[in-house]
């Protein structure tokens, strides 16, 4: 079985090249992909940016510099494929996309995870190029969690559940993977999204109803990108019902991790799905949407 992650980063969590190597063949990992994060230092909390490689680094147009992914994949294009998403508001973002796929063949625009609405003209542009180039988009939506005014920084992104769905409705020949805290809460039909970035798996039950099941069933071109807490989390909040879910949608979910552990692994296979839909979901969705030999 080709098992696939589907969305991890270089120099990332302590993670160096030859780390993140190791930790993929613990785990059985034929291939991840690499994706940057671009924007600017104060759309970032410190505490979070300086787990990447950019502070590190000095860079000054992303925590996850392009470079540092072509730097993986230049050493083992066997093992690592290459992602890219510049900041959409660059007046030379579609340019720098285009000659990141065709110069250094960048296959995913992603990580896209910065403080805009992404049904701005900028992102829709982007996405729409994206599209055309048959690159899947990795999107982050994230909600305002401010609550007081000492604090004047906040980390939002992206927009609202409609946003995307706005998104969806304008580019329908891109392909759009869901990702964190802003996407996952709407697996549910509560209004859990307007307090909570993470649920409680054990009280947090499912209400059948939730956004991301209307939109996947309205939209084929989302896809979902479990990784992280967010996925992973919305998705043991009630086993059954995701099992259930993953069966219908089994085209459409993503093994990701976006961290190094194989916790995602083992929730996948806590579930008793199909081994077909397992297969799918472990790697073939991936392969289907980025195919390498």
């Amino acid at each position: 079985m080709r098992i696939i992650d589907a969305h991890n980063h270089p120099d990332w969590l302590g993670h160096d090249f030859a780390r993140t190597l190791a930790n993929m063949d613990e785990y059985g990992i034929q291939r991840t992909w690499l994706l940057s994060h671009i924007c600017p230092r104060n759309e970032h909390h410190e505490t979070y940016f300086d787990n990447m490689c950019g502070a590190v680094l000095g860079m000054t147009d992303g925590p996850t510099p392009f470079a540092r992914c072509l730097s993986y994949a230049e050493r083992a294009p066997e093992r690592f494929i290459l992602g890219y998403a510049p900041d959409p508001r660059d007046r030379e973002a579609c340019r720098l996309l285009l000659a990141a796929n065709k110069i250094y063949g960048a296959k995913i625009c992603g990580e896209v995870k910065i403080r805009t609405m992404y049904d701005s003209p900028d992102c829709l542009r982007l996405f729409r190029l994206a599209g055309e180039l048959k690159m899947s988009v990795v999107m982050h939506f994230d909600y305002d969690r401010q609550t007081t005014y000492k604090d004047p920084w906040t980390e939002w992104y992206g927009g609202t559940i409609h946003t995307l769905e706005r998104v969806l409705q304008a580019c329908p020949e891109t392909t759009f993977l869901g990702h964190a805290p802003g996407f996952w809460i709407h697996i549910s039909n509560d209004d859990l999204w307007k307090t909570n970035s993470y649920p409680n798996v054990e009280k947090d039950k499912i209400v059948p109803g939730g956004e991301v099941v209307r939109l996947l069933r309205t939209y084929p071109n989302l896809c979902c990108d479990i990784s992280a807490g967010s996925g992973r989390m919305a998705l043991s909040r009630d086993k059954q019902f995701s099992k259930e879910l993953l069966i219908e949608f089994q085209d459409r979910f993503l093994y990701a991790r976006d961290c190094f552990d194989n916790l995602h692994q083992e929730l996948l296979h806590s579930l008793d799905l199909p081994e077909t839909v397992l297969e799918k979901i472990l790697g073939g969705n991936a392969q289907r949407l980025v195919p390498v030999n």
